[in-house]
């Protein structure tokens, strides 16, 4: 039977076949940038609406990163195995009606299930876009797709907590918060039907083995670190706290062992093992964890501090967090467009030099701050400054890091830098969550978005020592996205441009 869906060499014009591939491929990673943030102002409406508690709260904002990052790698490998646009469309199809059992959640419990959900869709969707797009452009095309891509992307990542706030703040149809969850319906629709009519079917290799084994012990050590971070504050750390995070430990130290293992046996590893032999790589992957952690984890406490200890509203917090952005924006614009190329490695010294002095500032900003007349003007320069530095980072971490790798190495390593990068983030929030939660619970806020500036600048400070062992050239911008490496190993390489 004759395959109902065109290619490009079928379709009477395959050029916009192909553009509305790429306008499909970007609606769902906007999908799920929003569904990464848009959470953040949701925070009172969920205590009041479902009772959540602190814990509770970082589990639906962090429980989304953890399966997404956990599941990152092992979705690109479905997609080498059964084809990327199978997998794109059973993820959308899962991602799309997970956000429905979001909206429609009855308790905490659910809503935090449903996310962890959520998340393990996300993973099987966005590792299929960049080799769908590799597929359908070449060239100068190609190029000229990622020009587009990235900053599509960024506005994604800025407009989230806007976005949440407005749709919260509006109560629109009296859905609240659900509304946020809601709005992914009819976008998702919309995506999969274009994307089922117009995108190429191709077969996948059905030769590629994949190492669930390799899979299972990620998702149980990642679980193993989050889940003490996240509840030990509410229970007093009790031992089994540290003992979950000493298995977490060890059952990465397995999985590397076990990765080895594999490739000498003569099969598919989930990641490539000579990526972990490489010195500059491996110390990249905790610079990753360190520098987002702390971004996201920061992030997460302004808003709170917003909602919880100024009483802004979903709305006013939302726009609070666009000095963060639009300071991020300006960072990455000016580090991407000159000055990685100029000043190499420097650039990610630089970066949280400035963070740093942004901290400070904001520290002593709330130190003067005059509760009866607080406005988000009163913490604007602080929170501008250090999204100026993290955007400097941001712009160009990644190019440095997989400038420790060969080039038949790059899908598996974005992969892998993706995937961290979202665990690490959920991390930042257990973390930064119950940090900042310890004194808020004693209506201390001012003194935990201290304690969160503290703990975020002993980040840095670590994350600039883990920079002067990467290498001092970035790798070329069109070789980061594997163009000339085999593209389903890896996740979808522009997450990292955005916040």
């Amino acid at each position: 039977m004759r395959d109902p869906s065109p290619t490009p060499c079928e379709t009477a014009e395959p050029y916009r076949g192909r553009w509305l591939i790429l306008a499909v491929m970007i609606v769902a990673e906007i999908m799920d940038l929003l569904d990464a943030s848009i959470v953040n102002v949701a925070g009172p409406d969920l205590e009041e609406s479902l009772g959540a508690g602190s814990a509770g709260l970082q589990w639906v904002i962090g429980g989304y990163a953890l399966t997404l990052g956990a599941g990152l790698v092992l979705g690109g490998r479905l997609g080498d195995r059964h084809g990327r646009r199978r997998m794109f469309l059973v993820g959308l199809a899962a991602f799309t009606a997970a956000s429905m059992l979001c909206a429609v959640a009855p308790n905490i419990e659910s809503l935090i299930a449903f996310r962890l959900l959520q998340g393990t869709a996300g993973a099987m969707l966005l590792p299929q876009g960049l080799g769908l797009l590799r597929e359908n452009f070449s060239g100068p095309e190609l190029t000229k797709v990622f020009s587009i891509f990235g900053p599509v992307l960024g506005l994604g990542g800025i407009i989230g907590p806007v976005l949440g706030g407005f749709l919260i703040e509006g109560d629109f149809f009296g859905l609240g918060w659900r509304s946020v969850f809601l709005v992914n319906l009819p976008i998702g629709i919309a995506a999969l039907i274009v994307a089922a009519k117009f995108v190429p079917r191709k077969a996948g290799d059905r030769t590629v083995r994949v190492d669930m084994t390799g899979a299972a012990l990620v998702v149980i050590s990642c679980a193993l670190l989050v889940l003490p971070l996240n509840q030990g504050q509410e229970s007093g750390w009790p031992l089994w706290t540290w003992l979950s995070m000493a298995a977490s430990a060890i059952g990465f130290t397995l999985f590397a062992l076990q990765q080895r293992r594999t490739a000498a046996a003569g099969r598919e590893p989930l990641v490539t093992p000579g990526l972990l032999r490489k010195p500059a790589f491996t110390v990249g992957l905790g610079g990753i964890a360190l520098f987002f952690g702390g971004l996201i984890g920061t992030q997460l406490v302004l808003t709170l501090f917003l909602q919880i200890g100024r009483h802004f509203t979903a709305g006013e917090a939302g726009l609070g967090n666009l000095p963060l952005a639009v300071g991020t924006a300006i960072g990455g614009a000016v580090s991407g467009a000159f000055l990685a190329d100029r000043i190499g490695r420097k650039v990610l010294q630089i970066g949280p030099l400035v963070q740093l002095v942004g901290a400070a500032v904001l520290w002593f900003e709330l130190d003067g701050l005059d509760a009866a007349s607080f406005s988000i003007w009163d913490i604007v320069p602080g929170v501008a400054v250090s999204g100026i530095g993290a955007g400097m980072v941001i712009a160009a971490l990644f190019s440095f890091i997989l400038a420790a790798v060969d080039d038949e190495e790059i899908g598996s390593a974005s992969g892998v830098l993706s995937a961290v990068q979202a665990v690490g983030g959920s991390v930042g929030v257990a973390v930064f969550g119950s940090v900042f939660f310890a004194r808020a619970e004693t209506g201390d806020f001012t003194g935990g978005f201290h304690r969160a500036l503290t703990v975020q600048a002993c980040l840095l400070v670590a994350f600039l020592a883990i920079t002067f062992l990467l290498p001092k050239k970035g790798r070329p911008d069109d070789e980061q996205h594997g163009i000339a490496a085999e593209p389903a190993t890896g996740s979808d390489a522009k997450r990292h441009l955005t916040v």
